[in-house]
């Protein structure tokens, strides 16, 4: 069973799979068809969100990339985790390129 939060009109509001959040909160079956339309509504809103969450680090990579080439800021003035994080992500960018080139290659033949 799951969980869902209605508003005065009686539309779901919130939802949970498996956790009663508070007494307000209404068991509903997880097949009903207004549940599953609201999971279906928000995993797009959460999406979309996590789609632009992605363009945006791509742009902050990019732009501390830039500062770093001008010598605007040093890469060692990041804390340690964040150059971890920073050359972890430029490696797997960098084994992503290859790997397009790669498959690019292979559609010649």
């Amino acid at each position: 069973m799951a969980y869902v939060l209605r508003d005065q009109q009686g539309q779901i509001i919130a939802a949970s799979t498996d956790v009663q959040i508070t007494p307000e909160w209404q068991e509903i079956d997880q097949s009903n068809a207004e549940y599953l339309s609201y999971i279906e509504t928000s995993l797009k809103t959460h999406d979309a969100f996590r789609e632009s969450d992605i363009q945006l680090a791509r742009v902050l990579e990019d732009l501390i990339g830039i500062l770093i080439e001008r010598n605007l800021i040093q890469f060692t003035d990041f804390p340690s985790a964040a150059q971890k994080r920073l050359n972890d992500r430029q490696s797997m960018r960098s084994k992503n390129r290859l790997s397009m080139i790669f498959e690019d290659d292979k559609g010649l033949f």
